[in-house]
């Protein structure tokens, strides 16, 4: 269907300005043909969301927070959104794993200009209003955008394809393909710098990205960016590079950047925040979007326990139930002997919420073990045992619930009973990393070094990819004379994680006091980098 043809309940006018115009007599709104872009403009702002947000209670990777949701109510009153999370989405945010569409959708021009999912899809039988290139020509003028000078491909080619080149498909469970709604404009310049996907190389597999970025750049004689820029900072947090809170902050200020996006970059800024990026939490709090403020409320645990109460208490009002209970989880922990009694009644209403969010997934372990944590921060040591026993009886493999349990007997004073559920966990998942650094810690409280120096080890050749296992490993050699091997173990893990702080910071020190002066100067300018 060309822009020119009718479809049910819309109707083609004429302006005085020559301008083509699209009644869509379903929401009543007016869209106007853009003479200089080729595409429609929305005569007045979307009010749509509502249309959306029922979509995405069943095309959204979320999680449940209550029992009740009802048609036409406020998403997050009801649901968990994923961000764009490292193995979930890619870092440009294309899709990685089976995120269905809302939080794709989200990032998208089209979302942003004021399309709903009917504008696409008939809501009723989920068929597209038009087939192949005509669901996009309805609002975007094919003598414009449905031709070579556009696309570079032959017509009737899958380069030639609009959802092919800006909604490529994923396979999922090996047959069923999913188109990526996030709706970018192809970036095989991020492959060549990200290690991203995109659509010229998933034709073109025979050719490389950098011949892909090549071709991109000829054909339009610059590389062409799009909406969503945010791809490095977020890439920049996952690496833990230098300059990633420097990007992250940047990221976060740039309202013009999709809010999904931005509460991406909140959630991963706490371990960067510092007084020159510190104002980006407190206008976070004040954001419009409940994502980004629920995403705030993550970023404030990095924050001394003062400051996380002065900017999350006033969330505990908020009007979204997932921005209010993502306050309650922040400040489960404090002291309430201060309060008064309206301020009391308040904060254990809010809790109320939250127990009853992790309630309406209470056959999950992980909901089990938030209750858990839940009631360890608020000293309910009994409520919390049981939770974190649940959870390990719904799914023996959960090691969470089993390594939080160990905690709570620790912190209450019982080593050797939280000595003895890591060994027991050990005894059923004896190649997991996780039960053995925190069997270490366990022995080091003890003082029984030479085991838990042992179990160290162990963990942390278990879980190569955890940082701050060889890193507590190498602390733990040095602390019990063996310098020259610590030193060996962190120079091994800094090739393997460049950019871990912590790791960086011990080998100054060793190095130091090892008398490897210039070992230790080489480690500090690179350590001085994130300082930047």
């Amino acid at each position: 269907m060309s822009w020119g043809e009718k479809k049910p309940g819309w109707e083609k006018h004429q302006s005085d300005k020559g301008l083509h115009l699209l009644l869509d007599e379903r929401k009543g709104v007016t869209w106007s043909m853009d003479p200089e872009t080729g595409s429609a403009r929305r005569s007045k702002p979307r009010n749509s969301e509502k249309e959306i947000e029922m979509c995405a209670r069943c095309h959204a990777r979320r999680s449940p927070i209550t029992h009740d949701y009802v048609h036409g109510n406020r998403f997050m009153d009801h649901y968990l959104p994923r961000r764009l999370d490292q193995g979930m989405y890619f870092a440009d945010g294309q899709i990685n794993d089976e995120v269905y569409v809302y939080g794709s959708f989200l990032q998208s021009k089209m979302y942003h200009a004021g399309v709903t999912c009917s504008d696409c899809h008939e809501p009723h039988d989920l068929s597209l209003r038009a087939p192949g290139n005509g669901v996009c020509l309805q609002c975007h003028q094919a003598d414009r955008f449905d031709t070579p000078a556009h696309h570079f491909h032959e017509a009737g080619t899958a380069g030639a394809s609009c959802a092919e080149c800006h909604m490529p498909p994923r396979n999922y469970m090996v047959v069923d393909p999913r188109h990526d709604h996030s709706m970018h404009i192809p970036r095989p310049d991020l492959s060549v710098k990200l290690g991203t996907p995109n659509a010229c190389n998933t034709c073109h597999q025979d050719r490389s990205s950098e011949w892909a970025a090549q071709q991109v750049s000829d054909w339009y004689e610059k590389t062409p960016t799009g909406l969503q820029q945010y791809a490095a900072a977020l890439q920049a947090a996952r690496d833990r590079a230098p300059t990633a809170g420097r990007e992250l902050a940047a990221l976060i200020r740039n309202t013009q950047m999709p809010d999904i996006a931005r509460a991406t970059a909140l959630a991963a800024m706490g371990p960067y925040v510092n007084r020159a990026n510190a104002h980006v939490l407190a206008s976070g709090v004040a954001d419009g979007d409940p994502m980004v403020r629920a995403a705030t409320l993550t970023a404030l645990e990095a924050l001394p326990q003062g400051l996380q109460v002065r900017l999350a208490w006033p969330l505990l009002s908020d009007p979204v139930r997932a921005v209010r209970i993502a306050a309650a989880r922040l400040l489960s922990a404090i002291p309430t002997g201060e309060l008064a009694g309206d301020q009391r009644e308040r904060l254990d209403s809010v809790m109320g919420e939250y127990v009853d969010s992790q309630l309406a997934m209470a056959e999950r372990p992980e909901a089990q073990a938030n209750l858990g944590n839940f009631y360890f921060a608020r000293g309910e040591g009994d409520k919390a045992v049981a939770a974190y026993r649940t959870a390990s009886m719904l799914e023996p493999l959960f090691v969470p619930a089993r390594i939080n349990l160990a905690d709570f007997y620790s912190r209450s004073g019982d080593e050797a009973q939280a000595e003895a559920v890591l060994r027991e966990g050990i005894t059923e998942h004896p190649s997991n990393g996780d039960l053995q650094h925190a069997l270490g810690l366990s022995l080091i409280r003890q003082k029984r070094f030479s085991e838990a120096v042992a179990a160290l080890q162990r963990g942390s050749g278990l879980s190569p990819g955890n940082p701050r296992y060889v890193y507590v490993y190498a602390v733990a050699l040095n602390s019990t004379g063996q310098a020259q091997q610590a030193i060996m173990v962190l120079q091994g893990a800094h090739n393997a994680h460049p950019n871990d702080r912590d790791i960086l910071s011990a080998l100054v020190a060793f190095n130091r006091d090892a008398g490897n002066d210039k070992q230790a100067a080489r480690y500090a300018r690179k350590l001085k980098l994130f300082e930047q």
